[in-house]
């Protein structure tokens, strides 16, 4: 079964490895994708970066030009059968459930989507339909009051009814229970009962599954290969881990403590300097960033999101812009030059003032004025760490001008490593890890974690 994701920030490979992730959805990008060895594709559509409506056509979009590549690579016996999930955040945060509306009316029809937004390695479980952030409910975190996709509650059903404003009602939402997952993997008649649950699902109805264990993971992956096997149409909207269940793959090829001698190198070889960027404001972000710059080997530098603003609203000429760049890599490449690691981060904090569309406009400024460092300083670097979904996105698609990059696998639970033609990026979800972690993946990188 080949499974194509749609993955609306680019951070989201972080369970799986040796596969292909696409930056562009035109024909041949698609068909080259497809025909890769990995049961998996992604397609990185950086939906959560855009407005509701864009996100759509976007989404659209793409499977409108994979429908008929999908028909074709199964006429040619490539593979029996495939499967679409978006692959969405695990604090709940994207548009749901407008893509995977979206999906159903250019893919389908299908019998059933799939909710399955646990996180097992960055602590995100769902227990009874509720879902939780460290044991906590979810709606409880900072996540929840995020700018552009608040919510109110941790149970999926009651989720579901607010993010689809009552057009999808709590008890039309099926729950797939732990102890179901449990009796599933102990017995083979609970496991054959199970499926004959997902089996009797019809319409497209909403089905959240439990998962509070990388062993429940496996077991859904089990279940959902042979449902899906039999004939019964799904999708899934999940986060990273119940993409692992589904491919069933082998150990990454390098260890995490191996990714790093893929740093880039003189030809001298000696190893050539690292890069931070840090575009998340997300409170997280915030400690993560303040943890870094306290080793002196870092110095950071500051992206003032006023400036950018005063560019944005008129009040300065799109020179203004360029010449900000010009300082902004100027002061990237003294830092460099003194053999320290530049930071390169933007101002703390969101501006609840401004409207959605003018955070949006803002965040895009700020992390193409990044990605445009990134291009510029790109041939001196042994590497870059990029934390945040919007800001790693325009680094690879328009700093570095990728079509398609290689996962290699994480550096740590939930890092990715790829390969941008030979420069590895860490991609760093905004989201993710505890106060060091950031920290921990730059010494990774350094190879300085025994010292």
């Amino acid at each position: 079964m080949k499974l194509i994701v749609l993955d609306d920030d680019p951070t989201g490979s972080q369970t799986v490895h040796s596969c292909p992730l696409l930056l562009r959805w035109d024909a041949n990008s698609l068909r080259q994708g497809l025909a890769h060895p990995s049961p998996l594709l992604f397609v990185l559509a950086n939906t959560r970066a855009l407005e509701p409506e864009a996100a759509c056509e976007r989404v659209r979009e793409i499977c409108q030009a994979l429908k008929p590549l999908l028909a074709e690579s199964v006429a040619a016996g490539r593979w029996d059968r495939w499967m679409v999930i978006c692959r969405g955040d695990s604090t709940l945060r994207g548009h749901f459930p407008l893509e995977a509306d979206v999906v159903a009316e250019e893919l389908g029809p299908f019998d059933s989507t799939l909710l399955v937004p646990a996180f097992i390695g960055g602590g995100r479980t769902t227990v009874q339909g509720m879902h939780l952030l460290h044991g906590e409910p979810v709606h409880r975190s900072a996540f929840a009051q995020d700018g552009f996709f608040s919510y109110s509650t941790s149970y999926l059903p009651d989720w579901v009814e607010e993010k689809s404003a009552g057009r999808i009602a709590t008890d039309q939402v099926e729950i797939v229970t732990v102890l179901e997952l449990n009796q599933a993997s102990e017995s083979q008649a609970a496991f054959d009962s199970l499926c004959r649950r997902l089996q009797s699902f019809h319409r497209n109805v909403i089905v959240t599954l439990d998962a509070q264990t990388d062993e429940h993971i496996n077991i859904l992956g089990s279940i959902v290969r042979c449902v899906h096997g039999s004939g019964h149409r799904m999708m899934a909207q999940s986060a990273a881990s119940f993409l692992s269940g589904l491919a069933d793959l082998p150990p990454q090829p390098l260890s995490p403590h191996a990714l790093p001698t893929l740093r880039r190198c003189t030809e001298a070889g000696y190893s050539m300097p690292g890069l931070v960027v840090v575009g998340s404001h997300v409170p997280l972000a915030d400690m993560q960033l303040r943890c870094i710059l306290s080793d002196p080997c870092t110095e950071g530098i500051e992206i003032c999101a006023d400036n950018i603003l005063t560019i944005l609203d008129g009040s300065a000429s799109d020179q203004n812009l360029v010449s900000l760049v010009e300082d902004l890599t100027v002061q990237v490449q003294i830092i460099l030059d003194q053999n320290l690691t530049p930071v390169l981060f933007t101002s703390r904090g969101e501006r609840a003032s401004m409207s959605s569309q003018q955070r949006r406009w803002l965040g895009d400024a700020l992390a193409g004025s990044m990605a445009r460092v990134v291009r510029q300083l790109s041939p001196q670097l042994g590497y870059v760490i990029s934390k945040g979904g919007i800001t790693t996105h325009a680094i690879l698609a328009d700093g570095l001008k990728m079509r398609v990059v290689e996962l290699q696998g994480q550096l740590l639970p939930g890092l990715s490593f790829v390969m941008a033609d030979t420069l590895p990026v860490v991609t760093f979800p905004g989201n993710l890890g505890d106060r060091s972690t950031l920290y921990e993946c730059w010494r990774l990188m350094e190879a300085k974690m025994n010292d």
